[in-house]
């Protein structure tokens, strides 16, 4: 039995607590939050869970195998840090770190440590992001050309972060799962109508090696909820929308051909191939119960999580570059 402490008990800690609860391998041994409603809270949903106000007797309770970090991103290093110095596994709340450094030391630390480090981008474990990578990986899409992704709603400002580091750390680690290519260049801009401290809607470009683009949009000001994706590739594309309750995945046997004449290049001609649309099964295992039980299963058998600290960080670079990039008005960041 895996025993495991929960710091932060705010927006996502109650549903790690609930699937922490749930796994037959994992007990909840404590939860630590600076809010006394929210320890109450923590303590009428979980009896049997130790409450804490202070992080220093988790890190010190032998008993406590891992501890899992639903804080915001400027804690996040100290406490994994401390984690992993206490002989902890860790699991890290999305984005990993602020700084690409402290995500390095993290990496570093739990190599040497010989401890599991898991990043929790959820999506990557719910059925239809597993069934496109698996359409992917079959070859059923060709050669991957772009991916661009909408995820916009009205709401909800954050104080410490901009629209790009709440939203879009979903949406990059999608695209990095699906096209796992080395990231060239980075642009992004955004909207400072609210004022330079806040950015409530930006667009991110990032080039890939292949010729392969990313456009991801994001936004806080939108009158309606948008959670669509679409990703192109030479022989099919796909349009993944998450707010469909039922065909969140629907396959186009569409593309274009371009057909050029050795003669001149303004005799090139477009053909448009249009065929069926199929919308595949998925399963309907909630993403963090599956997720949770994966943490299990690299804990016991010493393996690397699918989302490790090298995909968290992945996820980090190209929001330090977004970072960047929106100070210069879009200028376009190595990476």
């Amino acid at each position: 039995m895996i025993q495991i402490g929960l710091i932060g008990y705010g927006y996502w800690g109650p549903n790690l607590a609930r699937n922490f609860s749930s796994n037959p391998e994992m007990k909840l041994a404590a939860i630590c939050d600076f809010s006394p409603d929210r320890l109450k809270a923590a303590g009428r949903n979980h009896p049997h869970a130790k409450l804490l106000n202070e992080t220093a007797s988790l890190f010190n309770d032998t008993s406590i195998d891992a501890i899992a970090i639903a804080t915001p991103v400027s804690t996040h290093f100290e406490l994994a840090k401390k984690a992993f110095e206490s002989g902890k596994h860790v699991w890290l709340e999305k984005p990993m770190t602020e700084k690409v450094e402290q995500g390095e030391i993290l990496i570093e630390m739990a190599e040497k440590k010989g401890k599991v480090l898991i990043v929790d981008h959820t999506f990557i474990y719910t059925g239809a992001v597993r069934k496109i990578k698996d359409l992917i990986d079959k070859g059923e899409l060709g050669d991957m050309i772009y991916y661009d992704s909408t995820r916009v709603n009205l709401g909800l400002f954050q104080k410490d972060v901009d629209v790009i580091w709440d939203l879009a750390p979903h949406d990059i680690s999608i695209m990095d799962y699906f096209m796992p290519y080395k990231k060239l260049t980075v642009s992004a801009t955004g909207s400072h109508y609210y004022g330079k401290e806040v950015i409530p809607k930006a667009l991110l470009t990032i080039y890939m090696e292949n010729n392969i683009i990313a456009h991801i949009n994001v936004s806080w000001v939108s009158p309606v909820k948008i959670r669509q994706t679409l990703i192109g590739g030479s022989n099919k594309m796909i349009l993944y929308d998450d707010n469909e309750p039922s065909e969140k995945i629907k396959v186009y046997d569409k593309g274009v051909e371009m057909l050029k004449t050795k003669e001149d290049i303004y005799n090139m001609q477009v053909q448009y191939r249009v065929g069926d649309m199929w919308a595949p099964k998925i399963d309907n295992i909630e993403a963090l119960a599956l997720e949770t039980q994966h943490f299990v299963d690299c804990i016991k058998g010493n393996k690397k999580p699918l989302t490790d600290g090298r995909a968290g960080l992945e996820v980090v670079k190209i929001l330090a570059a977004s970072k960047i990039s929106l100070a210069g008005n879009g200028i376009p960041i190595d990476l």
